[in-house]
């Protein structure tokens, strides 16, 4: 099974696997949610234990799900189902896959939305229809776009065709390609706007408020908050990882390109909390807006300082392209599947996906306006499938993966393709039997059972 290759093709190098996988993971929640929830759990502190979570679970379930595709050379579900067969197990596996590819569609129907919201407010900010508005004008603003249902279906179909159109083109002409122009591009603008930052004069203020060590601050909730994130954060649970794993050239070490994406992945999320707080505390608001933080405080922060415009605008092309590599990635593995499995040719497919999750798109953005008192288990469209796939689909593709590679899959096999032997391999194997499927288990259970 070793010398098999994949029919999609594969990663022209290491540093574009690192750079695809850096992608994905890197989407809307490192650009707002990881620097807000370091400043309200003890700032450096908080670093710390998020560190941990990632070095104790996030990497060790993102190598497995590198290996699995990697030795298979497919998509999850025939993956697993492979690698099942090859360690006389059940061919019943295949539905981790299946579970992951499905909340890759979930997300992407309504990640789609908000991607769409960002392609408006990039517009908006180029246009100058964001210089010195007030906050309840920026409110109203925002309340205005989700109350008009013909806007976001333009904005979420636009951020549909982007997509797809990537997709379709394949590994090398497609994902690929965009990768090497838009992860540079991510990291230039990051920089730019961490320059800027530094010249607003809250540059000290934000630094304090994602680096200050406070173990005062540091709770159980916290702890709970910093291993959710570290799991969420790294795209696992969906299949994203084990598709590209399985487009990953053989003499690649997979432990250090897994590690490289952690720090990456990290370092973007620490880069854009340095790039955003500064400007929210040298205008004096609130750090703790969550989503109204990118939505509403930023607009208005931008609107009223110098270059405001050009700046404002180029943070919303770098959400924009955090927002467009991620959302590649959640279509990567269905395609893959279908191509595989029903022999379509890559563009059919494609589109055939594109259309589905287009129109359950259509159902999440109607959640703010004709839909609206549509529900499913007391929530509209849009928060349940938010609710079903991150409290309880990736978390428990999560858990199943651990334990099939940790109980399933012939330890030969995994050291075969991990490169891992004595202690190194002892430690890894030890996190998907136990450490892995145990921490995973606990966040599965406190999100469905929030902690009052």
């Amino acid at each position: 099974m070793t010398n098999k290759t994949s029919i999609q093709g594969s990663w022209a190098s290491r540093w574009i696997f690192i750079l695809a996988a850096t992608g994905s993971a890197v989407g809307l929640g490192n650009i707002w949610k990881f620097p807000y929830i370091t400043g309200e759990n003890g700032g450096g502190a908080f670093v710390l234990v998020y560190l941990a979570c990632i070095l104790l679970v996030g990497i060790p379930i993102m190598m497995a799900e590198v290996f699995i595709g990697r030795r298979a050379r497919k998509n999850p579900i025939n993956a697993l189902i492979d690698i099942a067969e090859e360690s006389e197990s059940t061919k019943k596996w295949g539905i981790i896959g299946a579970i992951g590819m499905l909340a890759g569609v979930f997300i992407f129907s309504f990640y789609s939305v908000v991607g769409g919201w960002v392609l408006h407010y990039i517009k908006a900010m180029l246009t100058g229809e964001m210089a010195d508005i007030t906050t309840e004008e920026a409110g109203a603003a925002f309340s205005a776009l989700l109350a008009d249902p013909v806007t976001l279906l333009g904005w979420h179909t636009l951020f549909s065709i982007m997509t797809v159109f990537v997709v379709a083109a394949g590994i090398n002409k497609g994902i690929e390609v965009a990768t090497r122009i838009m992860m540079p591009a991510l990291f230039v603008l990051l920089i730019i706007l961490l320059g800027y930052a530094m010249s607003t004069g809250g540059f000290a203020q934000g630094w304090n408020f994602m680096f200050h060590v406070d173990f005062s601050q540091l709770s159980w909730n916290s702890a709970l908050i910093a291993l959710g994130h570290s799991f969420f954060t790294l795209s696992l649970g969906m299949g994203t990882i084990m598709a590209y794993g399985s487009y990953m050239t053989k003499d690649a070490s997979i432990g250090k390109t897994v590690l490289a994406i952690g720090a990456l992945d990290t370092l973007v999320a620490l880069v854009a909390g340095l790039a955003i707080f500064p400007i929210i505390f040298a205008n004096g608001m609130d750090p703790a807006a969550g989503p109204g933080l990118m939505f509403i405080s930023l607009p208005v922060a931008f609107g009223h300082m110098a270059f405001g415009q050009l700046f404002g605008t180029l943070f919303f092309v770098l959400v924009g392209v955090a927002a467009w590599t991620s959302a590649i990635s959640l279509l990567e593995p269905t395609v893959a599947f279908l191509v595989e499995r029903f022999k379509m040719k890559r563009l059919t497919a494609s589109i055939m996906l594109g259309v589905v999750v287009w129109a359950l798109g259509i159902a999440c953005l109607g959640s703010f306006n004709f839909m609206s008192d549509v529900t499913l288990f007391g929530k509209n469209t849009f928060d349940f499938l938010d609710y079903i796939t991150a409290n309880i689909m990736l978390p428990l593709g999560g858990i199943l993966i651990a334990l099939f590679a940790g109980w399933v899959v012939k330890d030969k096999f995994a050291q075969e393709e991990l490169e891992l032997h004595g202690t190194l391999f002892k430690l890894w194997n030890i996190s998907m039997k136990f450490t892995a499927p145990i921490a995973v288990a606990v966040v599965l259970y406190f999100l469905i059972n929030p902690l009052t």
